[in-house]
C-alpha cells in the first residue's frame, strides 16, 4: 500500500477528499492545500487520470523527524531511490516549504536533499557522477514543525493542464478551480448550466467532462510514465476501465456566452479538443459514439435571458489582467445586477479577487468560500435566490446548503 499526497487550492481540501473517497481510496489526513490518502499501485496512475480538483499527485517517499541537516540527509538517503529512477534521470528538488521548523533556509534544504539523493544513487550504482541526460523527475520537500515529508512528483505538468486548452486567452480560470466551483455549487447534470463570461470555455467544458463522467486526464501524459515503476500495460487497462464509465446516454444543457467573438472561437476549439480526447478513449473500448459539445455563443451578458425556470450560473467575470482599473470593475459588477432579474430562480456563483464585489453588485451572498490557488486569493460568492441575500452578509466559509435545483429533464 502506498501513501499519496494530492495537492489542491487552499480551501478545496474537503472537496478533493470526497473525490478521493469516491475513487475508493482511504483518506489519511490533510493539511492546508494537501490531502493524504492510501492507495494500491493502481492509484499512482488512476489518481492522476481521474482527480478533477487536484493540482498534483505525489508519492510519499519518507516522513521523519529532521531537526538538523544530518537528520535531513540520513532520512533522504534511507529511501531506495534506485528503484524509482533510471541511471540517466535528472533529479530536481523543485520546491521546498518550511513552516515552524529549525531548518528554515529553503535553499540549504534543497541542496542537502539533492545531495542525499545523488549520494544514494551513486553508491547503489557505483557511479561517481550521473549523466542527467534523461527525463527530469521532481522531488518536493515539506518541513512542518520539524517533520520532513519527502515527495516524488507523479504528475509532471500541473493537473489543471488537461491537454484540451491550446489557448487560454488572458488570465484564464484554472481547470481544477473550475471543477472545484462546480463541486462547491453541487451542480448535477440535470441542472441547466450557463457561464455568461465563458472566455476560453473552461467552466462549461469542465461541466461537460463531469456530466459525461469523462476522466479529465485522458488527453495528457504524466511524470509517472517516465519512471521504472510505471506499468504501461496496467495503465492501459485502467484507461479502458475509466472509458467504460463514460456516459453517452444522458442529455445536458451546458452553455456559455462571451461578448468577445475570439474568446467564443477559442472556447469552441477547446471543447472540441476535450471531446475528441474522450472520443478516442471510447474508441479504445470499441464504442464509436459522438459526445455532445457545450454550446458557445457571442453575446453581452446584459442581453441574455434564462431559457429555463431553474438552473445554475457559475462565472469568473473579468478583473485584474482581464479588465483595466477599479472603476471599470465596479461598473461591470454593478451591471451584473441584471443577472438576478434575468435569471430568477437560478442559483448563481461568482468567483473574483475584487474585495468590494458585494458592495458593487448590491447583494450579499448566501455563502462565501475562500479559495487560494497559487498566489491568488479569491472568494466564491454563492447566491441561492433568497431575500436575505439583499439585506445582510453571510459568514465566510459556511457549509453550503442548496436552494432549489433545476427541473428534472430526463
Amino acid at each position: 500500500m502506498n501513501t499519496l499526497v494530492a495537492v489542491c487550492a487552499i480551501g478545496a481540501e474537503k472537496i478533493l477528499g470526497n473525490e478521493i473517497k469516491l475513487l475508493g481510496y482511504k483518506l489519511a489526513g490533510n493539511a492546508p492545500g494537501r490531502v493524504f490518502f492510501e492507495g494500491d499501485d493502481d492509484a499512482l496512475f488512476r489518481a492522476n487520470l481521474c482527480l478533477r480538483t487536484a493540482d498534483r499527485v505525489y508519492l510519499l517517499m519518507a516522513r521523519y523527524k529532521a531537526e538538523d541537516f544530518d537528520q535531513l540527509f540520513d532520512g533522504v538517503y534511507s529511501v531506495n531511490w534506485q528503484d524509482f529512477f533510471k541511471k540517466d534521470t535528472k533529479v530536481t528538488v523543485d520546491k521546498v516549504r518550511s513552516y515552524k521548523s529549525k531548518l528554515n533556509s529553503e535553499h540549504s534544504i534543497q541542496s542537502m536533499v539533492q545531495k542525499a539523493i545523488y549520494k544514494k544513487l551513486g553508491d547503489c550504482w557505483n557511479m561517481s557522477s550521473l549523466p542527467e541526460t534523461g527525463e527530469k523527475s521532481d522531488v518536493r520537500v515539506y518541513l512542518d514543525s520539524n517533520e520532513a515529508l519527502i515527495l516524488l512528483d507523479l504528475s509532471g505538468l500541473p493537473l489543471h493542464k488537461r491537454g484540451y486548452r491550446t489557448d487560454g486567452g488572458t488570465a484564464p480560470l484554472r481547470e481544477t478551480t473550475a471543477a472545484i466551483l462546480l463541486q462547491m455549487m453541487m451542480w448535477k447534470r440535470k441542472i441547466p448550466f450557463h457561464d455568461p463570461f465563458c472566455g476560453s470555455g473552461t467552466l462549461p467544458i469542465e461541466a461537460t467532462l463531469f456530466a459525461f463522467n469523462i476522466a479529465p486526464g485522458f488527453g495528457r501524459r504524466f511524470a509517472l510514465e517516465n519512471l521504472p515503476i510505471f506499468n504501461k500495460d496496467r495503465a492501459l487497462e485502467i484507461k479502458k476501465a475509466e472509458a467504460e464509465k463514460i456516459r453517452t446516454d444522458v442529455e445536458v444543457r451546458i452553455t456559455g456566452t462571451d461578448i468577445d467573438p475570439s474568446a467564443v472561437q477559442r472556447a469552441r476549439l477547446n471543447a472540441e479538443h476535450a471531446c475528441v480526447s474522450a472520443g478516442r478513449a471510447l474508441k479504445s473500448i470499441g464504442i464509436d459514439a459522438h459526445l455532445w459539445r457545450p454550446d458557445f455563443q457571442v453575446s453581452d451578458f446584459k442581453e441574455i435571458q434564462a431559457p429555463f425556470e431553474n438552473g445554475m450560473i457559475i462565472c469568473n467575470p473579468p478583473y485584474g489582467e482581464r479588465l483595466g482599473d477599479e472603476s471599470q470593475a465596479a461598473e461591470l459588477y454593478s451591471d451584473m445586477r441584471s443577472l438576478f432579474e434575468d435569471f430568477k430562480g437560478w442559483q448563481i456563483g461568482i468567483i473574483t479577487a475584487h474585495k468590494k464585489f458585494q458592495e458593487n453588485i448590491g447583494r450579499y451572498a448566501s455563502v462565501l468560500k475562500s479559495i487560494k490557488s497559487g498566489n491568488l486569493d479569491t472568494t466564491f460568492y454563492i447566491y441561492n435566490g433568497t431575500e436575505k441575500e439583499k439585506k445582510r452578509p453571510a459568514a465566510p466559509d459556511r457549509e453550503h446548503k442548496t436552494g432549489k435545483t433545476g427541473k428534472e429533464y430526463f
